[in-house]
């Protein structure tokens, strides 16, 4: 295999495939990126058996082949370089020689056999949506997912559904849960389950210049094509979980606030909240405002928060990570805050509207 690229195409190229490669695994060629050349291109492949991404750049090609080459030693290779154009060579032992500039490197690369094949979607129905639009309700609900792996798979993964035009994320996670909504040019009704860690990848290759996103979903997989980057993932198999009777059907008292104002207090609050300590701010509410507490090993704050309450007096825990990741995931100038006292879920709403719904369960006070 012979090729000659242009050196910063190949190394954004690989800087960005670099993030689904596997680490610590048992398959050492999961850690490495799979270069196919051939005449007049040369695509990159990472893969580590739950997502994979594809990308093909303009290559001049002496000698068409393949070889592996572990992800991180080739992105530092070419970071370092200077010179405008890379040759990769790789012969039938596996011998690599990238050569940029005055600079040489020889390494052992990885047979492209031992590689394994990235599975494919199958019939699929293809889906339009504007990368804006996907990359706002991705952030709107994957902070609600489950980060830890013993959770249940899908608390790890966010319910997309499509139905009379809208198009509905959902996020739960057991402690909060979010959704977001936006009409959609999409005909059609059909849903399915996709994995949080990849999605969230995916949505990191839109930029200001993505218009449309096309998802291909098929019955096990799903290919996601943005800005000339194929990125392919399984889907969550099951039903989703039935969060319709987890949310109030009413509410006995209401705050409307202004979103950034809370934050701010929020944020000042929660100063002494350690990371690895659960602890609650104690929120009080009257007529007039809220008054925010918390007490830590570290000392103790406290901050006044004016706010008209309607409906009783009332006292409750709130996790401060939890509000403040659904506060900054609200997108309108204020949000409408309900409660049912201090023992059920807090729910967070626009003011008017329903294209976003957050709720986080309450802490218990001491």
């Amino acid at each position: 295999m012979i090729f000659t690229a242009e050196r910063s195409a190949l190394l954004d190229a690989v800087s960005k495939l670099q993030r689904v490669v596997g680490s610590k695994t048992s398959m050492p060629v999961l850690e490495g990126i799979l270069l196919s050349a051939e005449q007049g291109k040369v695509t990159l492949i990472a893969y580590n058996l739950e997502m994979g991404m594809k990308k093909e750049i303009y290559a001049k090609c002496d000698e068409p082949g393949d070889i592996v080459i572990g992800a991180r030693l080739l992105s530092d290779i070419l970071r370092k370089m200077n010179g405008m154009q890379v040759v990769i060579t790789a012969d039938e032992r596996l011998n690599c020689n990238i050569k940029c500039g005055g600079a040489t490197f020889d390494i052992m690369g990885m047979a492209a056999a031992d590689f394994p094949e990235i599975p494919s979607v199958g019939e699929a129905k293809s889906i339009m949506i504007e990368g804006k639009t996907l990359a706002q309700m991705v952030k709107g609900t994957i902070f609600a997912t489950a980060q830890n792996e013993g959770a249940k798979p899908v608390f790890t993964g966010i319910s997309v559904t499509i139905e009379n035009g809208t198009m509905q994320f959902v996020a739960i996670d057991g402690y909060r849960l979010a959704i977001r909504k936006e009409k959609v040019d999409i005909s059609g009704e059909f849903s399915f389950i996709l994995t949080g860690r990849s999605i969230g990848e995916a949505v990191k290759l839109i930029d200001e210049n993505t218009e449309q996103v096309e998802m291909e979903v098929g019955e096990r997989q799903i290919i996601l094509k943005i800005n000339g980057y194929e990125v392919i993932s399984r889907l969550i198999e099951g039903e989703f979980v039935n969060y319709r009777k987890t949310i109030p059907s009413g509410y006995t008292q209401r705050v409307v606030v202004n979103t950034r104002e809370l934050i701010d207090t929020i944020e000042r609050v929660s100063l002494l909240i350690s990371e690895s300590f659960s602890t609650p701010v104690r929120c009080y509410f009257n007529e007039l405002n809220v008054v925010f507490t918390c007490a830590t090993t570290e000392g103790r704050s406290t901050e006044t928060f004016n706010t008209q309450l309607e409906g009783e007096h009332f006292e409750i825990g709130l996790n401060s990570r939890y509000l403040l990741e659904a506060l900054k995931a609200v997108e309108t100038e204020k949000v409408q805050i309900l409660f049912n006292g201090g023992n059920v879920g807090v729910i967070m709403s626009p003011p008017e509207g329903d294209e976003y719904l957050y709720m986080i369960m309450p802490m218990r006070l001491r």
